[in-house]
């Protein structure tokens, strides 16, 4: 019932392919020229001088850098809970172990956007799992600014510095992750995965360079889903909704309820909160958009159906029932439950993790935690024992799939288990 906005990586595809293969071919020279077309300014250095980073941090304001230290100390924690074991081993029979173990992506490339909102959370909500996860390399790209000397913006490079990340490039959009994939001679080395939000070129980017890197996902637009009874607290719902248009002109924000009363009501604070706000070109665009509306249910079964199906980015619950209906949810990259616990507080330092799957990718994926930088690597330990027991059902095996060979291995060890023939 509730469409998204129109987002089409793939015809983004042929926009972007020029310029990644520009980037591997012509490295620095090509940066340079598409910094200035895309944005505007041919920045000193590619890389930020540490120079930059550190005076970044101490110009910072103290209740900035306050708030900051605030979200990295809760994500942290949070993030090393998530980490659980580093290794399992399992017998599965005398002399037969299987061992798994967790190995963390050697370097990482991560993107923060830089065009309307300086997202210094990002910087926080994708370094910090990274560290705790074992990442030995952090690389981090952001947009050059004009209006900062061809840096990126002073907060995300404070950020960096807090964070003790010292690879720092001032390069944007689809040419940074192909710098990130293909690496730069003299500048920068290809990374193995890319993680971060941007716009549509920014994913396509990821798309086309996936499979020579790993990428965490391809971020669309945000979105906020509410499901309220009639309990909700208009302008707290309102607010939420309001917030979350004010990302992008494409964001999501839908209100599910079985509750009249409340729609009318949230529909005439919203249009007041619209108008006060700084950003209310935006917001307003993204409210009017086809992707926001309000979904009018017979009853909260129908409700946690409705917000099932849509899989949102964000679910938040005002319901008198909120903790028993967010265990209910099956699909959504975060939950929110009661009046207190806004979107806000995650986008921030809730904690929790804030980047999170989009258009209805909450049916499959995770948001990005600790473990979305490990990897899951088996180690096979059978004892001559353990192997012979299972010798002949292998062999079997093989046979039904037509791979003899396959068999083979297993009837060697057993017929010459001192290799003592050629």
């Amino acid at each position: 019932m509730v469409p998204r906005a129109p987002f089409d990586v793939t015809a983004a595809l042929d926009i972007v392919a020029p310029v990644c293969q520009d980037v591997a071919t012509h490295g620095v020279a090509a940066l340079r020229r598409l910094s200035e077309k895309f944005d505007h300014v041919v920045p000193e250095h590619l890389r930020v001088p540490a120079e930059a980073l550190q005076h970044a941090l101490d110009e910072l304001d103290p209740l900035v850098r306050q708030a900051y230290e605030i979200a990295i100390e809760r994500r942290r924690v949070v993030a090393q809970q998530e980490l659980g074991p580093q290794q399992v081993d399992v017998e599965v029979a005398t002399g037969a172990v299987i061992s798994q173990k967790m190995i963390p992506v050697n370097r990482v490339g991560l993107y923060v956007p830089g065009g309307r909102a300086p997202l210094a959370s990002s910087v926080i909500h994708n370094v910090v799992p990274a560290q705790v996860a074992g990442v030995r390399q952090i690389a981090v790209t952001s947009p050059p600014q004009a209006d900062f000397g061809g840096l990126p913006h002073p907060n995300i490079l404070a950020v960096c510095a807090l964070l003790g990340v010292e690879e720092v490039y001032a390069v944007g959009g689809s040419q940074a992750v192909a710098m990130f994939a293909y690496g730069v001679p003299d500048l920068c080395r290809p990374v193995d995965m890319i993680c971060g939000p941007g716009n549509i070129y920014v994913a396509a980017a990821k798309r086309y360079v996936q499979g020579k890197v790993g990428i965490d996902s391809e971020a669309g637009p945000t979105e906020i889903a509410i499901v309220a009874d009639d309990s909700a607290i208009p302008s707290h719902v309102a607010a939420d909704m309001v917030s979350q248009a004010e990302h992008d002109p494409m964001a999501g924000a839908v209100l599910i309820t079985d509750s009249e009363e409340l729609a009318a009501r949230v529909d005439a604070v919203i249009a007041t909160q619209a108008v006060e706000a700084r950003h209310s070109e935006r917001i307003h665009e993204a409210l009017k958009g086809e992707q926001s509306g309000i979904v009018l249910v017979r009853d909260m079964e129908q409700g946690l159906a409705v917000a099932d199906a849509y899989a949102a980015e964000h679910l938040e619950i005002h319901t008198r029932d909120a903790e028993a209906l967010a265990q209910r949810v099956t699909n959504a990259g975060a939950i929110f439950i009661g009046t207190w616990s806004p979107v806000s507080l995650g986008d921030y330092l809730a904690g929790s993790t804030h980047v999170l799957p989009t258009g209805g990718g909450a049916k499959h994926s995770s948001g990005l935690n600790v473990k979305s930088f490990l990897r899951a690597v088996h180690l096979i330990r059978y004892q001559r024992g353990a192997t012979d027991a299972v010798a002949k059902d292998v062999i079997t095996f093989a046979e039904s799939e037509d791979l003899p060979s396959h068999g083979n291995a297993l009837r060697v060890r057993v017929e010459d288990p001192e290799g003592s023939r050629s």
